[in-house]
């Protein structure tokens, strides 16, 4: 019987993030014995946040730009396919950052968001691909974000704050992880880094091929470890780099990521890969819908690499789920009896840059167009919002209202502010102003509690059907290996974290230098 008084207590500690939901309080057993014929490769593909939300749109608009709805909902109706619903909280809150989400895979225990394998009395966590690397397998890491983002490093490293990203770049080296591909390049290089250290020149002098561009990639030989860093940051957003043949040239897509990981995968007896769609969360994190699903329709193209791969090698276990959702981005009923819905949402295949490039136009111009008018403003009549319909209409296709475009226009002015405070931001705002003619909404810019979908297919993947924790799935995985490894555990922690969590949501919103000189 729940009572008063135990009702509260349970409202209470789910409040501080003390208590996980029933379902995920304890992992399932361990099969010691593991399955008869287990996987030679392990593909694990993570969109990173992504919300079912973006899933389904995504969908939608696949069949808008390629005539075909996604893979990965396929295979769903695939019979040898195991699906189920994925629990995501990290130790010290029901909604996870992406180290933390990563560790929990990485290490099978749960740490406080902010950390890399790594509990808060200090306590190191091995990490997979470190008892993979014992065990004799290939390891690779394929990422749209810098290599020494969360989620890579969470597969195969330890550090106290996913901040240190000099320090992930260092374990990947001393690591030795057969394949390594995504941006980030800095961070391997001795002008970026504190100890002065040539990462790069010391990768190439252990027998890595080094790459920085697609053309290096397609010609760096098959039979060698590999190194590839294709931007200064993040790769950019798929979306962006659809318009810019520059990029198109310069900077492999993720399937291209992924094939060249497999090619040289595939030579060694064993291997497992991880492949993140990391920009998926960035765009979400910007309430900018067009690059949230042109990501992850690139992301799709990279599970068409792997269930090719697959075909080809069915001892491969594939793995594709995401490790929280971001904003829960989603189609919302338009117009009288919803029936304007179809007709907005298709007005996304006429948006031609993500956000964070629209944002840099219309700030640019805006400051010009107030600093040409001065102070001498009636009302609404801003010249600048005729600047604002303009570059949307350029940018966007779309023909917004001049009521619209002022509102947005006191937004750069900072004369507006939302009631819900995590919405104020310029980008968001704008997200905000193109759902008014996409019909795509978010609820708000950060990580959600959501459950997330994950599906399995291949020998073993029967461990990933129905209810699962994301610890779960080291304990599959280091099974499925016939590793016999446990990592120490905590109790669920009350109140504010202990590990930093630098994550700069507000970074994403602001165009990079894509590629580094």
């Amino acid at each position: 019987m729940i009572t008063r008084r135990s009702f509260i207590h349970r409202a209470s500690a789910l409040a501080a993030g003390g208590a996980s939901l029933p379902y995920a309080v304890s992992s399932r057993a361990s099969s010691a014995s593991g399955p008869r014929n287990p996987p030679r490769h392990i593909i694990h593909l993570v969109s990173d946040g992504m919300s079912m939300g973006t899933l389904t749109c995504a969908d939608h608009l696949s069949r808008l730009l390629r005539d075909r709805g996604l893979t990965w909902l396929s295979l769903y109706r695939d019979p040898d396919a195991r699906h189920g619903l994925m629990e995501t909280r990290s130790l010290d809150s029901l909604v996870t950052d992406s180290s933390a989400a990563s560790s929990a895979w990485g290490s099978g225990s749960l740490i406080a968001n902010g950390a890399v394998n790594m509990l808060p009395d200090g306590r190191r966590l091995v990490p997979l691909y470190e008892l993979f690397g014992h065990d004799g397998w290939a390891r690779g890491l394929v990422t749209t974000t810098e290599l020494t983002h969360a989620t890579p490093a969470g597969f195969a490293t330890a550090v106290a704050s996913r901040g240190n990203a000099e320090e992930i770049a260092l374990q990947y080296f001393t690591g030795r992880i057969e394949v390594l591909l995504g941006g980030g390049r800095p961070f391997f290089h001795p002008r970026r880094r504190e100890d002065g250290r040539d990462l790069s020149a010391e990768f190439a002098q252990a027998g890595y091929s080094v790459v920085t561009d697609a053309e290096e990639l397609r010609r760096a030989p098959a039979d060698t470890k590999l190194l590839g860093t294709f931007a200064s940051g993040h790769l950019p957003y798929t979306l962006d780099q659809m318009q810019d043949p520059r990029l198109q040239e310069t900077v492999p897509t993720l399937a291209a990521l992924t094939r060249a990981a497999l090619d040289r995968l595939q030579r060694h007896e064993h291997f497992i890969l991880q492949v993140e769609g990391g920009r998926v969360d960035h765009a979400a994190h910007n309430s900018d819908a067009a690059a949230t699903l042109h990501d992850q329709i690139a992301f799709d193209e990279a599970l068409d690499t792997c269930m090719e791969f697959r075909k080809a090698h069915p001892d491969t276990l594939v793995v594709v789920t995401t490790d929280h959702g971001n904003s829960n981005l989603g189609l919302n009923g338009m117009g009288g009896s919803y029936r304007d819905s179809s007709h907005r949402f298709a007005a996304l295949t006429g948006i031609r840059a993500s956000l964070p490039v629209i944002l840099r136009q219309l700030e640019g111009a805006a400051r010009q167009a107030r600093s040409s008018a001065g102070a001498d403003r009636d009302g609404d009549d801003r010249p600048e919002s005729q600047i604002i319909r303009s570059i949307l209409a350029e940018t966007t296709g779309l023909d917004i209202s001049e009521r619209h475009a002022s509102a947005f226009a006191r937004v750069l002015a900072g004369e507006h502010r939302p009631t819900y405070d995590q919405m104020n931001s310029a980008i968001t705002q704008l997200g905000q102003l193109l759902a008014n003619y996409t019909g795509i909404g978010f609820s708000g810019n950060t990580h959600t509690s959501d459950l997330c979908p994950i599906l399995a297919v291949g020998p073993g993947a029967d461990r990933f059907g129905g209810m699962i924790a994301n610890t779960d799935v080291f304990n599959a995985y280091t099974d499925l290996a016939g590793i016999d490894h446990r990592n120490p555990s905590v109790p669920l922690i009350a109140g504010a974290p202990l590990a930093p969590s630098p994550e700069d949501v507000a970074a994403y919103a602001q165009p990079e230098d894509q590629i580094s000189a």
